[in-house]
């Protein structure tokens, strides 16, 4: 028995289980011996009653597509204006110059004090929502772009000169391989950036969502659905992050760089 699981532990790949395993028996010791109230910390039985109840009779599915559908227009809109206005704007000083000084007073505005005055423009419904989050995902993406592309070994840049590259094969083989790595980390940043303020937005002017049912459980002490939420949060949160991470490596395969330590 202790043969297996030193064994278990010794295999890399389940080395990240270890802390989760942890915080798992902690909150189940805690529950068993009650060394916190069930009101602030039922136990996992019970969170697996609510998660179960809210399945089947309060259409949990219904408020995570909701929550689902929200950051994934939001995240194709942001990142798509971040990445086409940060391209223009690091390769022309006259595009940076033009839109450089209104988006670096905005990005100092936080995202959830927007979220009053989308609301009076644009409503309760998915749209304000959409906006706000989109915007939190523009400003980082469009920033890194930018540096990314100015941050470009200009030795590349001459070589491409030298063998008289067009203007649009210097960006294809040149800048963009080059900044394909800042950009695919700053997408999986704004991405889990994005997922937390959904539900911040949710919880302030919605009728449905995660972030609505997080406020909701909380005005009615409802600790076990609290608990739900969080949970489906950080999972669909780290199942968002994985695929962005596939398809960072998936494009970035011919990139050779250390791997760690196994020390």
């Amino acid at each position: 028995m202790r043969g297996g699981i030193k064994t278990f532990f010794a295999e890399q790949r389940y080395i990240g289980a270890i802390l989760p395993l942890a915080i798992f028996g902690l909150w189940q010791a805690s529950s068993s011996f009650g060394w916190v109230e069930p009101v602030f910390l039922p136990a996992p039985a019970k969170v697996v009653e609510a998660f179960w109840y809210m399945l089947t009779r309060q259409d949990l599915l219904r408020d995570i597509r909701a929550s689902v559908f929200i950051i994934a227009q939001a995240f194709f809109y942001g990142a798509l204006l971040g990445i086409g206005l940060g391209f223009a704007a690091g390769l022309s000083r006259r595009v940076e110059l033009f839109f450089g000084g209104t988006i670096n007073t905005l990005r100092h505005i936080p995202s959830v004090a927007w979220i009053p005055l989308v609301v009076v423009w644009l409503g309760l419904g998915a749209p304000a929502k959409i906006v706000v989050l989109a915007k939190s995902i523009f400003i980082p993406v469009f920033l890194n772009t930018l540096q990314a592309i100015r941050g470009v070994d200009h030795n590349f840049i001459e070589l491409a000169q030298a063998l008289k590259l067009s203007k649009w094969q210097l960006i294809c083989r040149v800048i963009f391989p080059a900044i394909l790595p800042v950009v695919m980390v700053t997408l999986r940043y704004s991405a889990g950036l994005s997922w937390a303020l959904v539900v911040i937005a949710e919880g302030i002017s919605g009728l449905e969502g995660l972030g609505f049912l997080i406020f909701r459980a909380q005005n009615l002490l409802m600790t076990d659905q609290l608990l739900v939420c969080m949970v489906l949060i950080g999972l669909i949160g780290y199942a968002l992050d994985r695929l962005l991470y596939l398809a960072q490596r998936r494009l970035l395969r011919w990139q050779r760089g250390f791997g760690g330590s196994y020390a």
